[in-house]
C-alpha cells in the first residue's frame, strides 16, 4: 500500500571537489540557485531540479548507470551546455543526429558526473536517467514498477520496448518515462559489456519528517536488497536510497558542538535511523 511520499532528492558524492562542481553547474544552467554549501556538503537546484552535494572522499566514482537527461529547447542551447561540460570529461555517445533524436550527446563531465543532452522540449528539463546493465540488465520494467509502487503520485508515463529482431533483447525496455512524488524519472536497459553498474556516488535521498515513513521506506526499499548504516540502503536492483529525516541535519548542525557530535555518534551506530534516540542523543 503507498503512503505520503517524501521528496526524493539526487545526492552526489563527490572526491573532495563538490564546491567546485556545485558553482561550475549552477553557472551553466538556467534557473540555477546554491541553496547551501559548506566545506562538507551543498544544496543547489539546477533549472528548479533540487540536488544535494557530498564531500565524501574517493570511496564511491559515478558510473553513467545513472546520468541526468536534459532536453534542450534549441540547438545553440544544447551546444552551449555540451561545449561546457565536455571541456576536460569524455564522450560516451557523440553529439549528432540519432533516430531517435535530431541532436543527442551523452557525456562524462570532468567531476565524473554523466549527461545525456537532447534536442526537445520537456516539462521537467533536467531527469535523472537509470540504465540498467550486467546482472540488473532486462529488469528496468520490473523496477519501475517496483518503484511506483512505493510512492505516492506515482505514474507509468510510457514504456518503450525492444521488438524482434532490434539490437537488443526483445521485450527489455528501450526507453521508460515514470514519476515518484510528483518526479519525472527516466530508464532503460542496456545488455552492452558495460564495465560499470550502479554506484553509491549517486543515491537518491528520501527526506522522511516520521518515523512512521521511515519505517515504510526502509522496509519496503530493502527488501531482497541490502542495509547499509547511518540511514543507507541498496534496493533489490542495486540503486542506493538514503532514508533520512530533515531532523538530522539540523541536530549535526547545530551550534552547540558537544550535541553536534553526540548525534553523529549515535548516528554512526545506527542502520536505520532513529529519530526518538537522535533527540536522545541531542540532549543528554
Amino acid at each position: 500500500m503507498k503512503t505520503i511520499a517524501p521528496k526524493i532528492t539526487p545526492f552526489l558524492w563527490f572526491n573532495d571537489n563538490a564546491g567546485e562542481a556545485v558553482k561550475f553547474y549552477t553557472s551553466i544552467f538556467t534557473n540555477s540557485k546554491i541553496h547551501s554549501i559548506s566545506p562538507m556538503s551543498a544544496t543547489f537546484s539546477l533549472d528548479g531540479v533540487r540536488f544535494m552535494a557530498l564531500n565524501g572522499g574517493p570511496q564511491y566514482r559515478f558510473t553513467p548507470a545513472i546520468s541526468f537527461f536534459v532536453g534542450c529547447k534549441t540547438r545553440p542551447e544544447l551546444d552551449a551546455l555540451w561545449k561546457k561540460l565536455s571541456a576536460g570529461g569524455a564522450v560516451l555517445m557523440e553529439l549528432t543526429r540519432y533516430p531517435f533524436s535530431e541532436r543527442f550527446g551523452w557525456l562524462q563531465d570532468r567531476f565524473g558526473v554523466s549527461w545525456q543532452l537532447s534536442l526537445g522540449k520537456r516539462a521537467q528539463k533536467i531527469t535523472p536517467f537509470l540504465m540498467f546493465v550486467r546482472k540488473q540488465h532486462g529488469r528496468a520494467g520490473e523496477a519501475i514498477r517496483f518503484y511506483a509502487s512505493a510512492f505516492k503520485d506515482s505514474k507509468i508515463i510510457n514504456i518503450e520496448r525492444y521488438g524482434a529482431g532490434e539490437v537488443e533483447k526483445e521485450g527489455t525496455v528501450k526507453q521508460a518515462v515514470f514519476r515518484l512524488n510528483g518526479r519525472e524519472f527516466m530508464a532503460m536497459d542496456s545488455g552492452a559489456d558495460h564495465p560499470f553498474t550502479f554506484s553509491e556516488a549517486i543515491s537518491l535521498f528520501v527526506s522522511c519528517p516520521t518515523q512512521k515513513a521511515i519505517d515504510y521506506f526502509w522496509r519496503k526499499l530493502s527488501t531482497r536488497g541490502s542495509k547499509g548504516r547511518c540511514g543507507w540502503l541498496k534496493d533489490r536492483f542495486g540503486v542506493s536510497w538514503q532514508i533520512i529525516p530533515p531532523i538530522l541535519g539540523e541536530l549535526l548542525f547545530d551550534k552547540d558542538a558537544a550535541k553536534s557530535s553526540r548525534v553523529r555518534e549515535a548516528m554512526f551506530k545506527m542502520t536505520k535511523l532513529d529519530i526518538r534516540k537522535l533527540k536522545q542523543a541531542a540532549l543528554s
